[in-house]
């Protein structure tokens, strides 16, 4: 193991250990209720940044996989027992559906070239939006409805850890997936289609495993995230949901999981304190017009985001220190 990957699993361990007694050292709720978001749509982010950033494939409809855990779960619920069984249950549901729906898409569209994928993902996300609203005998319409969950579910701090550990699971997967010969060629994908096609790849099957994997992480983050509210609507199918996977992707850094971990971070404290702000301060209540001007900047200065950044100054301090262990051995 390179001294860079050492010095990245201790930063990794030193944060998750700091999260593990963050509840034990802070009683607050509302920071508790912060950081269970945080790691929610931190799930969320990497799912899209393995089809953003490790494949190249621009989705416009991501919203819907996080909609389709989010009412599997919830109208298990509102039918049945709020029990464990049925909280697998809905959870198997969603992510089953989301990966046969990813999967037709993804065979409809991702053989050809261009936005295609884009504007089919776009059109059928939509397409759950009309029907969840429409559908009201199910889903009550835009109004929603409220359900119960199982009692380990209903204490704020044991969730914060469920959550906590979902999300390190789901980072350690994807981790081995990309990183795993299947991962390679994704990136290759990513960076030259049609060289990877020269080379013997048969790149529509790459991208439609892709495609499946991030449908199924994103119906799982949707689960959780209906959870942790326990009241759903339709607005788990709107497209600012997609944006904010977006907006988290592209300012931890495309093409990697701890970016979109980061960026996640970042997006949701900045939506808790410029909410509060705007009770104190009314300027504060365009808030969202503030996260826009952020994402510019953040295009136009730091376009590989903050995890491009870091690498950046990782690359120019290794070459120095490479040069002081290379003057070392030469006097020793």
């Amino acid at each position: 193991m390179g001294v860079t990957n050492r010095i990245s699993l201790y930063m990794g361990g030193a944060v998750f250990l700091s999260l593990l007694l963050f509840p034990f050292i802070n009683d607050s709720r509302s920071m508790l209720i912060l950081f269970t978001q945080i790691f929610i749509f931190a799930i969320f982010a990497m799912s899209f940044d393995l089809l953003l950033g490790y494949t190249g494939i621009v989705s416009f409809g991501h919203c819907m996989f996080f909609g389709i855990g989010a009412y599997s779960v919830a109208i298990l619920f509102n039918r049945q027992e709020p029990t464990l069984l049925n909280f697998l249950l809905g959870i198997l549901i969603g992510v089953v559906l989301s990966a046969v729906v990813s999967y037709i898409i993804g065979l409809l569209s991702l053989r050809l070239k261009s936005h295609f994928y884009a504007m089919l993902t776009l059109a059928v996300s939509q397409l759950f939006l009309v029907l969840a609203e429409k559908w009201r005998a199910l889903t009550l319409g835009g109004d929603g409805f409220t359900f119960t969950v199982p009692d380990v579910f209903k204490d704020r701090m044991s969730f914060y850890f469920i959550a906590l550990c979902s999300v390190m699971v789901i980072f350690i997967l994807l981790k081995l997936f990309t990183e795993s010969s299947t991962g390679k060629v994704l990136k290759a994908i990513s960076q030259n289609e049609y060289r990877a096609e020269a080379l013997g790849f048969k790149t529509l099957h790459y991208k439609l495993m892709a495609s499946v994997a991030a449908g199924m992480v994103a119906a799982f983050s949707g689960a959780l995230y209906a959870i942790s509210l326990r009241f759903i609507n339709t607005n788990v199918f709107s497209i600012e949901v997609t944006l904010d996977a977006l907006l988290m992707t592209m300012i931890g850094g495309v093409g990697t999981l701890v970016g979109a971990i980061a960026g996640a971070g970042i997006i949701e404290f900045l939506r808790h304190y410029l909410s509060e702000l705007a009770m104190q301060y009314p300027i504060f209540e365009r808030w969202t017009i503030i996260l826009g001007f952020l994402y510019v900047v953040v295009l136009l200065a730091f376009p590989s985001g903050l995890a491009g950044v870091f690498k950046r100054v990782r690359n120019r301090r290794l070459p120095k220190k490479e040069a002081r262990d290379v003057e070392g051995k030469r006097v020793a």
